[in-house]
């Protein structure tokens, strides 16, 4: 079971350090039994882990199960961590095969709420251009829109996806490239554009 207190022999690198360095510290001491750093660990990626997998699924209770499953595992196989890559890559990579466990045992749906709160036509305007490049990922292949989504919503770089998706570079890199391919086709119809160049054609 995790403990409380901090291993004595390793520095301090929290407050100035940066992120990844501090996350390695926390699995260090995480692997050692500190249950004060798996905390702190967990904190600092729930709420990061949780959007990514809330645009996946719109159950809350999932998103939730997911994200402790997620932080279980990083917990239980913690010295295990190899330095390969970064904590937060290793541990989005956790995540992904855990989402993946879950919508293929337990598929659900994976649009999340598109109910508009009342605000500026500006707010609006941002809320339905967002809902147009969602329904355009909606209808990507799965492979690509998590790829997508990895690069695009969460900033992970091509090494990074393929560390989290645990395939070449070369097959991210391609994957993108159908997925932009695919999007440049979609996206103008679900926006409408067909219907208005046939209006100003028949004009």
């Amino acid at each position: 079971m995790p403990r409380e207190g901090r291993p004595d022999t390793e520095p301090d690198v929290e407050g100035g350090k940066e992120p990844a360095a501090r996350d390695l510290q926390w699995l260090r001491r995480a692997g050692q039994g500190d249950r004060a750093a798996f905390e702190r660990l967990y904190l600092h990626h729930y709420h990061r882990l949780a959007r990514f997998l809330a645009r996946h699924t719109a159950r809350r209770d999932l998103v939730d199960e997911i994200v402790n499953e997620t932080m279980w595992v990083v917990w239980r196989d913690a010295n295990q961590f190899r330095g390969d890559a970064k904590v937060a890559t290793w541990i989005f990579g956790i995540a992904y095969r855990c989402l993946m466990k879950t919508l293929r045992d337990r598929p659900v749906a994976s649009e999340p709420s598109t109910a508009l709160s009342e605000g500026t036509s500006d707010d609006a305007e941002q809320v339905e251009r967002s809902d147009w490049v969602r329904r355009g990922l909606l209808a990507l292949p799965p492979e690509q829109r998590m790829t997508m989504e990895l690069a695009y919503y969460l900033g992970q770089s091509c090494e990074e996806i393929a560390a989290i998706m645990d395939v070449a570079v070369g097959t991210v890199k391609a994957r993108l490239f159908h997925a932009r391919l695919r999007l440049r086709n979609t996206l103008p119809a679900l926006g409408g554009e067909d219907s208005v160049h046939a209006d100003a054609a028949r004009g």
